[in-house]
């Protein structure tokens, strides 16, 4: 097998990294597609899935995939979470990033088009089920368009800033709206990189910042809305609270944060802490500022500034 490069464990992945075609190598996982593994000396499977066979090839993890180019798109994220983290096989939000870059990248052997067709066919099917309900059996689309169409109803047009954007999908379809200025912000600085490349192939205008939600190097009432979609979960509650207040610093109208109800923290994804609604409705009390909240495919709460 052809080796790429390594990273040091701990090292920013580089989404955009050329790799060995069919290969992802980094100092914690080798990723594989299936066409790409030697059958007759690649070690026993630790456990095969229906999409993944993981094992383990000396000190790293392997996991091989037999995922197409039209398999591309966040749905990725939850077969990861179903098939290898909530079973236990793998465990943590670095492995998972990890698995998640070596996947998309060994599917399509150009890392742009690669990123590119998981953007496109996340967007697309997004807007597909943009005006329905989610289906019983659903998928992370269908559960995460629900929370991007309340957002979009509660944000009103103006300067946007988005707190923790990840890959940015929800920066991206609320910067396709007219009279709505967007600037999205996360603290991995390989994925707001990809986040601006993927924008600009778009032609899409949109603004990016790489900072932590808490420190972000903007003046006070610089945008008129402050959105923290899914975001503090992954943040213990010290930090969650500087967060909320940073926003209302820069906000000069309102905050949106949504939350999603757990009764234990979804590890995979990297969550800390879990909310119901007595603590969102406590962490709005604890602004000071006049707040709301409700409950639609998770937690809400809307905070005033005016």
């Amino acid at each position: 097998m052809t080796k790429s490069r390594s990273l040091p464990i701990g090292e920013s992945i580089d989404a955009f990294a050329a790799d060995a075609p069919g290969y992802y190598s980094d100092g914690l996982v080798e990723v594989v597609r299936r066409t790409a593994v030697d059958r007759n000396s690649s070690p026993k499977p630790v456990t095969s899935t229906r999409h993944f066979c993981l094992r383990r090839n000396g000190d790293r993890l392997q996991v091989s995939h037999g995922m197409r180019p039209h398999d591309l798109g966040n749905e990725l994220a939850g077969l990861l979470a179903d098939e290898l983290f909530a079973p236990g096989w793998l465990s943590g939000a670095e492995v998972f990033e990890r698995v998640f870059t070596g996947v998309v990248k060994t599917t399509v052997d150009d890392p742009v088009e690669a990123w590119s067709l998981f953007y496109g066919n996340t967007l697309d099917r997004i807007r597909l089920q943009w005006s329905q309900e989610p289906r019983e059996h659903c998928s992370s689309i269908d559960e995460i368009v629900p929370v991007y169409r309340r957002t979009s109803e509660l944000v009103p047009e103006g300067r946007v800033l988005e707190l923790g954007s990840c890959f940015g999908f929800l920066s991206m379809l609320l910067a396709e709206r007219t009279n709505t200025e967007v600037i999205a912000s996360d603290i991995n600085a390989g994925t707001v990189e990809l986040l601006r490349s993927m924008a600009r192939r778009r032609g899409l205008s949109l603004g990016t910042l790489v900072c932590d939600g808490a420190r972000v190097p903007l003046p006070d009432g610089a945008v008129d809305t402050v959105v923290a979609v899914h975001l503090l979960e992954h943040l213990e509650p010290q930090h969650g609270a500087a967060v909320l207040a940073e926003a209302l610093r820069l906000a000069r109208h309102k905050v949106v944060v949504a939350v999603p109800f757990e009764t234990e923290p979804t590890m995979a994804y990297g969550h800390l802490r879990t909310f119901d609604p007595a603590a969102l409705h406590a962490l709005g009390l604890g602004t000071g500022h006049p707040f709301r909240t409700e409950e639609h495919h998770g937690g809400w709460l809307v905070l005033s500034r005016t």
